[in-house]
């Protein structure tokens, strides 16, 4: 453990979602896969109009679940290198629209009534761990239960230098203490915390969120330390940038580290991001296509193998500047592609 909770609470009412089990390795039913869309808060298309459309659309269509990347500012110079495309570059440009993740997801919280709402990943080390967590359990309690917290410990340096974190280079330890007082915090009732970044003296947390005892929390990213705080204090696992035939190794090596800290890797939600292309490859990371991008056929087999390596469900997400082309492209998926599935 990264540090020491302390908690006294009185639980609310209100239950965890079934959707959180998942046996890795076997094939789940078709109609129990899930299929996210990424709003997209950052890039040309961030605009209100924009995310409230693609939200009425995946409400409408058979969509399960709305997610959000996240970033507060971009530095006017970035020599990080993004971990996610073969270049190393951005995929948008610096000074294209940005909108803060948690503020947009009260937005839709209000704007939608049955969609779950997720962050795939949200950089836990920017915010403050207290008000984030009470933030997320409010947003759990006005959408009933609806809210995900999928988190990373993030790559930009340069932005933790603009706000103000903990060290960069601590990032990985900063992450597991938030993510233990996140979950004390929406547990609810007396919390106290003592690690070796952050120290709380006792306060009270009313109410918890919804879901008990905490919102599902899905570690993003695919290194071992990624891997080893899935193990450690997820309840599941969102990987992105990997090709189908590159998962197994990953998921053998979790299946491992969760046998080291005595957890059931059966019981792990997996899923997938990949960036939408209907029509156009795009080149993977490490070469060949990228998932996701090509014709239908293809898009349709990379999916069928990503739900028979046991996975719970894909997030996609369309990078491109044309907000026609991006309601087509998700139309199309919607038609063309998930009844296939």
């Amino acid at each position: 453990m990264a540090g020491f909770v302390s908690i006294n609470t009185e639980h609310n009412m209100g239950a965890r979602s079934g959707m959180w089990s998942r046996d890795i390795g076997s094939e789940p039913m078709a109609e129990d896969f899930e299929f996210g869309l990424d709003v997209g808060v950052y890039g040309r298309l961030a605009t209100p109009g924009d995310i409230l459309g693609l939200a009425k659309l995946a409400e409408a269509a058979a969509f399960q679940s709305l997610w959000l990347a996240d970033h507060v500012v971009f530095p006017a110079t970035i020599d990080s290198k993004y971990p996610y495309s073969p270049s190393g570059d951005f995929p948008v440009a610096a000074d294209e629209p940005l909108l803060e993740p948690v503020a947009t997801m009260g937005v839709l919280v209000g704007a939608t009534s049955r969609l779950k709402i997720g962050t795939a990943v949200l950089v836990i080390p920017y915010r403050n761990p207290v008000l984030l967590a009470r933030m997320l359990a409010t947003l759990d309690v006005f959408s009933g239960g609806r809210i995900i917290l999928g988190a990373g410990s993030g790559w930009l340096e340069e932005e933790f230098e603009a706000l103000a974190t903990a060290e960069f280079a601590a990032r990985g330890r900063v992450t597991d203490e938030y993510l233990e007082i996140f979950k004390a915090i929406c547990e609810g009732g007396e919390v106290s915390y003592s690690g070796s970044h952050y120290q709380l003296e006792p306060v009270l947390s009313y109410p918890g969120s919804v879901q008990r005892p905490h919102p599902p929390i899905l570690i993003g990213g695919t290194t071992n330390a990624a891997l080893a705080r899935v193990a450690r204090l997820g309840d599941g696992w969102i990987s992105v940038a990997l090709r189908p035939e590159e998962i197994p190794e990953r998921l053998e090596r979790l299946r491992r580290l969760c046998e080291q800290h005595d957890r059931d890797a059966a019981n792990l939600s997996l899923h997938h991001k990949i960036f939408l292309g209907i029509g156009e490859a795009k080149e993977a990371i490490g070469g060949g296509r990228a998932p996701g991008t090509g014709s239908v056929r293809e898009i349709v087999d990379d999916i069928e193998q990503i739900r028979e390596l046991g996975y719970s469900g894909v997030i996609l997400r369309y990078i491109g500047t044309d907000a026609a082309e991006q309601i087509q492209q998700v139309e199309r998926f919607a038609a063309e592609i998930i009844p296939k599935i």
